[in-house]
């Protein structure tokens, strides 16, 4: 499989999924909803929604799984779209850029930003609880809804983010970091693989398994988002090079070097693709996906 055309075709699918189910800026709420509409559909690697339909595949490749999976993986991009959104603002990140453009606050100003943050937050279990056209039973819903509510809340990404931020200009314990990394940024990506697991009918063994990948590419994601912070330009990054050490922030190239930290990640990989061991070829998407969150540039 060939990781590149993969992305692309699973990309598309993600977009159109977001196009159908995103309102339109039409009407009074015209502003709110083109603030809105502009991050979600600013640019993005859709990573967490192609890992939610990648998982479903590894277990059940039906077309109705797929698409009993989509509102859920559009949702999960909602989710992460919101928090880019308020990680921007000046109170929180106070970055200008994101993916290459403006970000949200400098075009429809702080109040705009939050507003459509709440909104895509709120819209996202909107997409979660919806029956139509999806033949999901009510248990497997509401399970999900939990579990990404749990992902999303006081002890995954917001919670990540508070503790990320109180721990600027803090010498913090090694163990602080790991738990803002795997809360930050790992909380919702795990999230993202066991939202797929249970969509297409996961096992409680393949669940356990599934997980143990979900945390570990969660955790690699962070840690090379470290890296690159340190070793990419802004043009690369799309985003403020340099920031996390302008800031003071508890990294782990701050902590080991960015050589170490190199081979850290790729330990951390290596032990999500062991976890799928015991799964066929249709988790190979799952395994190609590890190694493109080690080896991309941005």
């Amino acid at each position: 499989m060939e990781i590149k055309s993969y992305l692309n075709n699973q990309q598309r699918i993600v977009e159109d999924g977001l196009q159908a189910l995103m309102l339109q800026a039409t009407g009074p709420f015209f502003k709110h909803l083109e603030a809105m509409r502009y991050s979600l559909f600013v640019g993005g690697k859709r990573v967490r929604p192609i890992l939610c339909l990648a998982t479903g595949q590894a277990i059940d490749n039906r077309p109705e799984t797929a698409n009993n999976l989509l509102p859920i993986a559009c949702a999960l991009e909602c989710i992460h779209t919101y928090s880019l959104i308020h990680d921007d603002l000046p109170a929180m990140d106070n970055d200008a850029l994101r993916r290459g453009k403006p970000t949200n606050h400098i075009l429809f100003g702080e109040a705009g930003a939050i507003l459509a943050g709440d909104s895509l937050l709120t819209f996202a279990f909107e997409l979660l609880s919806r029956e139509k056209n999806n033949t999901l039973p009510a248990e497997k819903r509401l399970r999900i809804i939990e579990m990404v509510a749990r992902a999303a809340g006081p002890l995954g990404m917001a919670g990540g983010q508070a503790l990320d931020i109180d721990s600027e200009k803090t010498a913090v314990p090694f163990p602080v970091l790991q738990t803002i990394h795997l809360a930050k940024t790992g909380a919702l990506i795990t999230c993202s693989v066991q939202a797929g697991a249970i969509g297409a009918g996961a096992s409680p063994e393949q669940m356990e398994k599934l997980t143990i990948y979900g945390e570990k590419i969660g955790l690699a994601f962070q840690i090379v988002d470290d890296i690159l912070n340190v070793t990419s330009t802004t043009e690369q990054l799309g985003k403020a090079a340099g920031s996390d050490a302008n800031r003071g922030k508890a990294t782990y190239p701050a902590y080991f070097g960015v050589e170490q930290t190199k081979i850290m990640a790729k330990e951390a990989i290596e032990e999500a693709i062991d976890a799928l061991l015991g799964f066929d070829v249709k988790a190979d998407p799952l395994r190609q996906l590890a190694t493109y969150i080690y080896t991309r540039s941005n």
